[in-house]
């Protein structure tokens, strides 16, 4: 038999199985428009549950991706662009936007310190070096959703926001190791409880807010200008009344 046989092509249906791996990872896409469709309705507890799915799908694929080889079984599909294009979008874009638009920061501030955070976010993911051979990442992890989650529940002065967006920003480029939350396979017992009970307490505080009615309100962070009415006069006047819009997303 000639030993120059190309080799048969994947099992379809292995290669099904594998090509959903990449669909599982891609949805953490359609995660990411969804929480900026949340957030630019102001509604800031729905864009974090998006966000909070979009990290649990990005804390799992990799396992199924590796335990169905799927690098292998597609090498025409590349995870890795996949998963980058992905984590940019839920961990650097929506939390950007999202701080950006709420008020949070110094108002005159908000824009550049966003742009800060997008410019700093990509380039950290371009790095071959982000990760150690033993899976620390390297430097601040561009983990803004994270920071942007902290910082919209704490609500510290606008000043102090603004210090710690660039104090990450800088921590970016510092060598210095933080623990992968899976990955490092010694400290994989202790990070996961800490993971998932960060993840408990985060649902837990949660819930009794949405029942104190005081989720993430947009007019207790990003009061908004009264609507407008058209006059005869001048165009433009607010209006006596509030002007309802009906939101995309309820909490």
């Amino acid at each position: 038999m000639d030993s120059d046989t190309p080799d048969q092509p994947a099992n379809p249906a292995r290669s099904a199985a594998a090509f959903a791996v990449h669909i599982f990872t891609a949805c953490g896409a359609g995660c990411a428009l969804l929480a900026l469709t949340a957030a630019v309705n102001g509604q800031w507890a729905v864009m974090f549950i998006w966000l909070g799915i979009a990290l649990c799908i990005d804390g799992i694929d990799g396992t199924f991706a590796r335990r169905l080889q799927v690098a292998k079984v597609l090498p025409r599909w590349s995870g890795d662009v996949l998963d980058l294009v992905v984590d940019i979008l839920n961990y650097v874009f929506v939390p950007a936007y999202a701080l950006a638009a709420s008020g949070i920061l110094p108002k005159p501030a908000a824009i550049p310190l966003s742009l800060l955070i997008v410019v700093t976010g990509v380039l950290y993911f371009a790095d071959r070096l982000m990760k150690t051979s033993d899976y620390y990442f390297r430097g601040f992890p561009a983990l803004w959703n994270i920071a942007a989650f902290y910082l919209f529940i704490l609500k510290p002065a606008a000043w102090a926001g603004a210090t710690t967006i660039i104090a990450l920003a800088a921590l970016t480029f510092v060598p210095f190791h933080v623990v992968h939350p899976l990955r490092i396979a010694h400290l994989r017992g202790a990070t996961t409880v800490a993971l998932v009970g960060w993840a408990a307490l985060a649902i837990v505080d949660r819930r009794r807010a949405i029942r104190s009615g005081d989720l993430f309100r947009r007019d207790r962070i990003f009061p908004a200008p009264p609507p407008m009415r058209a006059t005869a006069a001048h165009g433009l006047a607010p209006t006596s009344r509030p002007l309802m819009i009906a939101p995309i997303f309820k909490t």
